[in-house]
């Protein structure tokens, strides 16, 4: 079962042409459409199926600082405040709500991790607050149970994966931006080397910058160029439970499973991690490089089965461009639930929450998390092709971060000074011998 989304009503007819053409229709792709939309710059968004329908809309929807490597700490900080500024002037909704993040845990090992981690917040203007085992009963009392501590970031929050790309996607066009559904990119055209058009089923929209935010499908796209990004996607389950009179904590984590509630009083139920790795030529092609990643979440992970190889999203084929390619064979991945996380999913969360025995189940959904090899984004103009810039490979906390990261893109591709550093996430540190460490969380 597919999670809700609301829908976007829009052409499926692309423009002729326009300043900056975003292929992909995720909460990155949807924000970066958004911020070059109101610096007046013509864009135009191509997604193969529906805006949201993949990734964007089957996370847990924290927009979190808490716990972020330091090298994403930067983007996810600004992104709050985005997700603010955007429903102030817009006037649309997202369902961000700065509810806090609350972590519990009994684990030494992990609070010390967490102290760890709030000791470097202090130095980056985050604030959090470690809890003792008073605190964290008090903070947790609706588990009705004892906790050696915990951290609370107050001004973190999350937004609804339903409502966000959509209602992003209806600001666009107020703008007089184009938002294109059903309408599969398959290739780049160059002139002298460069980008000088985007290949879709429905014709060609010529432009000098392309912006590859494909999700999932990045490496493969990028291969059909020759060009090389290394990305393996795991397959995570989760689900929801009807509204409850009882209220229960906003967000709150802990090793177990994770609880949010959603703008309509739903709660999304998930165990952090937890995934299946379906196998692809892709992920054997650059299985070398994620060794130390699974090698550091190996206990997360459990085999998967065939249903990757056939979605077709990380196929090493190379497609023709006056044909159907995969994409438009699989317009929405929509990946199947696991029975088994699913069902330890919901154990455990009656555990936690005993009070959410009596809450219905209403959906069970899937997603495909694409990755680096680690866990860093991958954005940045492509050499090999002047004028395409790659924004990929969020790992998971693509939603979260989704305005800054759009607001970084939107700044390289119109030219100017970029709202974060944007060296930490060149692609181009994949082809170094030595690319740096494993992210943390």
């Amino acid at each position: 079962m597919s999670p809700p989304l609301v829908h976007v009503q829009s052409p499926t007819t692309p423009p002729a042409q326009a300043d900056v053409v975003v292929i992909g229709g995720g909460i990155v792709g949807i924000f970066t459409a958004y911020y070059l939309a109101k610096r007046g710059i013509s864009v135009a968004v191509v997604e193969k199926g529906r805006i949201g329908a993949e990734q964007s809309s089957r996370n847990w929807g924290w927009c979190r600082q808490q716990n972020r490597d330091a090298r994403e700490l930067p983007m996810a900080t600004k992104s709050i405040d985005l997700w603010e500024q955007f429903s102030a002037e817009t006037g649309e909704d997202t369902g961000f709500n700065r509810c806090g993040l609350l972590y519990l845990s009994n684990d030494d090992e992990e609070i010390n991790r967490w102290a760890a981690w709030g000791e470097f917040a202090k130095t980056a203007g985050v604030t959090t607050y470690m809890l003792d085992s008073k605190q964290a009963a008090e903070r947790g009392h609706a588990t009705g149970r004892a906790w050696k501590g915990g951290v609370f970031s107050p001004t973190d929050g999350t937004a609804d994966p339903v409502k966000a790309a959509p209602a992003v996607a209806r600001a666009i066009m107020k703008l007089g931006g184009h938002v294109i559904q059903q309408c599969a990119a398959r290739g780049i055209e160059t002139e002298g080397g460069r980008v000088s058009g985007v290949i879709t089923e429905a014709g060609v929209i010529k432009t000098k910058v392309a912006v590859m935010a494909g999700g999932a499908w990045a490496s493969s796209f990028c291969h059909q160029l020759g060009i090389r990004f290394p990305q393996a996607s795991v397959r995570q389950s989760i689900m929801s439970v009807a509204p409850m009179d009882q209220p229960l904590p906003g967000a709150l984590y802990t090793s177990g499973v994770a609880v949010t509630r959603r703008s309509d009083g739903s709660y999304a139920l998930a165990i952090s991690g937890r995934a299946r790795v379906d196998p692809t030529m892709q992920f054997l092609r650059f299985s070398p490089q994620f060794l130390p990643m699974f090698a550091k979440r190996w206990r997360s992970l459990s085999p998967g089965g065939l249903e990757a190889w056939r979605s077709g999203h990380e196929t090493l084929t190379r497609w023709r461009l006056d044909a159907p390619t995969p994409m438009e064979r699989m317009r929405i991945l929509d990946a199947s639930p696991d029975p088994v996380s699913i069902r330890a999913t919901h154990r455990r969360a009656v555990e936690l929450l005993p009070q959410l025995a009596q809450a219905r189940v209403t959906h069970t959904w899937a997603g495909y998390v694409d990755s680096t090899p680690d866990g860093v984004p991958g954005i940045g103009e492509l050499p090999q092709t002047p004028g395409l810039i790659l924004a990929a490979g969020f790992s998971g906390h693509g939603f979260g971060i989704g305005p800054g990261a759009g607001h970084l893109i939107a700044d390289l591709a119109s030219g100017v000074e970029p709202i974060v550093d944007p060296r930490p996430y060149h692609p181009n540190r994949f082809s170094d011998s030595s690319w740096g460490k494993v992210a943390d969380f």
